[in-house]
């Protein structure tokens, strides 16, 4: 790809986008170019990434052909504000905010410009995240596979519509938080049971690794999976019985609508 690619916004999920586009060799480092108030995580990735950085929003916004917002939503108003006039005129804008949809982002930019919507998660750390993503109709097809190579650079994605952000955000976007307290909770079972910490944690992670795996490679049902590993009067079917009886499903239901219905709010 011969586009310069910019961040304004050093946070961990620029820097996983980074650390996808260096690592697959989509881009050369030096077609990087990252801006953040201050130098600290700048040069973590200048060190690690070889990428251009500043402290300056305004280099990077005349330079992108593509060009993250990987700032927090409450920042989007006052960084806009500050690069609208300069971006190029065929700049594609990729925002990575909770709350932040397409229609405001081209009113904040106060023209029709290209917006791509993403909302990406932290599994995108070590390259197995899942993104789904939101083209605005001014973007082309070629430029929208442009751009989605990038995310597929450090995990998978889906293109869904607007509409459905907030349903993604709660079962996908938020989940990997409900994930590793499962994770922990799990372990900590192991230890009530005399099991070393660290391996308690290694062979809960394993576990819902393995699982994870076995639900996309095989394309079996869920639930098919889940009898599979219940043989009749075994300790797993014991275990599925505690777990439905303190409301294990519906926990999980309640906190993804939960999640849902926050992201609705904060995107008045």
């Amino acid at each position: 790809m011969d586009k310069i690619i910019g961040f304004i916004g050093a946070g961990n999920m620029a820097k996983a986008i980074i650390g996808g586009i260096i690592n697959s060799k989509l881009v050369l480092p030096d077609k990087v170019f990252v801006s953040n108030p201050t130098y600290g995580k700048l040069k973590d990735l200048e060190n690690i990434y070889k990428v251009k950085i500043t402290n300056k929003n305004i280099e990077v916004a005349k330079s992108s052909d593509i060009l993250f917002l990987s700032v927090k939503p409450n920042k989007y108003p006052e960084v806009i504000e500050e690069i609208k006039d300069q971006v190029k005129e065929d700049v594609i804008v990729v925002t990575i905010a909770a709350g932040k949809d397409i229609e405001s982002t081209q009113q904040e930019f106060g023209k029709k410009v290209k917006v791509l919507r993403a909302m990406p998660n932290t599994p995108a750390l070590v390259g197995e995240g899942m993104t789904a993503l939101m083209p605005s109709k001014e973007i082309t097809e070629e430029e929208f596979i442009e751009v989605k190579y990038i995310f597929e650079s450090f995990g998978k994605t889906e293109v869904i519509d607007e509409s459905l952000i907030h349903a993604f955000t709660s079962m996908s976007g938020s989940s990997p938080a409900y994930v590793f307290m499962f994770i922990e909770a799990l372990a900590d079972g192991g230890v009530l049971q005399g099991m070393p910490r660290d391996k308690a944690y290694k062979f809960a992670a394993q576990a819902v690794l393995g699982s994870a795996k076995m639900v996309l490679e095989t394309g079996i049902h869920p639930g098919e999976l889940k009898d599979m590993v219940c043989s009749p009067a075994g300790t797993t079917i014991e275990a599925v019985e505690a777990l439905e009886e303190t409301g294990f499903r519906h926990s999980v239901m309640s906190a993804v609508k939960k999640c849902s219905e926050k992201s609705v709010r904060m995107s008045k």
